[in-house]
């Protein structure tokens, strides 16, 4: 933290713990050996990648914002856990209205919903309602969905299937279209903004198709849920953003754009009778007020306070409004990735895999086959990590290859590419330093 980010929290924290009954302080004698763990502590934690620089542009990996860091830490002096009422007077209301925000950017007039410890938990809960409103019913998702899915149906008992998807990355609409006609489908998974590409499934499409069968649709925005705000995304893309009122349920992760510490993520469900398929009793916990306890509404118990403190400080900040600075933000992160993607693709030295639907760029160094391309990214990736700049890399199927890689040979079943995750809003500002450090490892 900052100087002033510090003075911040110490005058917050003392006007907190004003408010309360004075207590002795015992710890004084404890300080130095806290300080010397620290200290330790900050000594092994210099073992990890700048995630907070702009030269990361790996993992889906940035810094929260000092607002929510702070918020956070207030919020610590008091540790409340957000199951019941009785252990979350204030920050329990706080998430609700901090959920409420959520649920309005998605253009939910009625919801139900909390935030959960991870968009994994948040999802897990999305196909556990869809398991007991449509038992013993698939689940299906694009075969470039998060593995989650797949894992959590397992877990579940619940039957999975995969959807083809296109040479865009996106779910095919006639693959998932031959597998409703099979009449056993319960819910769709949709994807807006793969980890892997950042593709954004064809919702508008899969409405459609809802009219002619009947399944649930559930929307993973875990990644790409901020973008709703966005101005500056393809027509195409922003078509189906603007359709995600209509799905059943959204998961979206405030950890990831929405600049908070993890864990946060949000489980939101259209309609708020879903909350009876939660039903239980708990006399020793929900003791003292009539209200609902974000506990009756969550498969999780025990919840960070914390997290809803900091996502609510962060809402006040940062309105999720059109045109405000999130959304400002957003839109730095997607032209960042279409101004790598373009100094990409007019360099006969690389090949971009597809365009970016949101900020996440997917290329290789040019080659004869997917083993040759494969083993120059790997280089590629070590080279840069060696000059300061931090990429991922992605394994895609060879399968799925757009048509301008047609005179690559396809010698195994995936390439490897170089990913580059551009959602720090300061990105666009170093997409030149960047491609500078590339050019240098060529």
């Amino acid at each position: 933290m900052t100087d002033n980010e510090l003075r911040i929290l110490k005058n917050s924290t003392q006007y907190l713990k004003n408010g309360f009954f004075a207590a002795e302080d015992k710890a004084q004698n404890t300080l130095r050996t806290t300080e010397n763990i620290l200290m330790e502590v900050a000594d092994k934690m210099r073992n990890n990648y700048p995630y907070h620089h702009p030269l990361y542009a790996g993992q889906m990996l940035k810094p929260p914002h000092p607002v929510a860091k702070l918020a956070y830490a207030l919020a610590m002096e008091i540790n409340p856990n957000n199951h019941a009422l009785d252990g979350s007077k204030a920050s329990s209301p706080m998430e609700k209205e901090a959920v409420s925000q959520l649920a309005e950017m998605f253009g939910y007039d009625t919801h139900i919903g909390h935030l959960t410890s991870s968009g994994t938990i948040a999802n897990l809960e999305a196909l556990w309602v869809a398991g007991q409103l449509h038992p013993e019913k698939r689940i299906l998702a694009s075969e470039l969905a998060h593995y989650t899915h797949n894992r959590i149906s397992s877990v579940l008992k619940l039957p999975f299937a995969e959807v083809k998807a296109d040479l865009y990355g996106r779910m095919d609409v006639s693959d998932l279209t031959e597998l409703l006609h099979k009449g056993d489908v319960g819910t769709v998974v949709v994807t807006l903004g793969t980890t892997g590409t950042g593709s954004v499934d064809p919702l508008e499409d899969i409405l459609q198709l809802q009219k002619e069968f009947d399944f649930r649709i559930h929307i993973d925005a875990a990644y790409g849920g901020y973008f709703k705000l966005a101005e500056v995304l393809d027509q195409d893309t922003m078509r189906h953003f603007s359709r995600m009122a209509q799905a059943d349920s959204i998961v979206i992760d405030p950890h990831k754009h929405g600049l908070q510490p993890y864990g946060c993520g949000c489980i939101l469900f259209k309609d708020p009778g879903i909350g009876k398929l939660y039903s239980h009793d708990s006399p020793y916990t929900y003791f003292t007020s009539d209200d609902l306890h974000l506990g009756e509404i969550s498969l999780e118990c025990s919840r960070s306070g914390a997290a809803a403190v900091a996502l609510w400080a962060t809402l006040k900040q940062f309105p999720l409004v059109r045109n405000g600075k999130m959304a400002a933000g957003l839109d730095n992160c997607h032209k960042a990735a279409v101004n790598l993607f373009e100094k990409i693709d007019q360099d006969p030295d690389f090949i971009i895999l597809i365009p970016p639907e949101t900020d996440i760029v997917v290329w290789t160094p040019t080659g004869d086959s997917a083993s040759a391309i494969s083993q120059q990214s790997k280089a590629m990736f070590e080279a840069c990590a060696e000059k300061g700049l931090h990429l991922a890399l992605l394994n895609y199927p060879v399968n799925l290859l757009p048509e301008h890689w047609q005179k690559i040979r396809k010698d195994q079943e995936f390439v490897t590419c170089l990913r580059s995750c551009l959602m720090k809003w300061e990105h666009n500002d170093w997409i030149d330093k960047i491609w500078d450090i590339i050019q240098s490892t060529k």
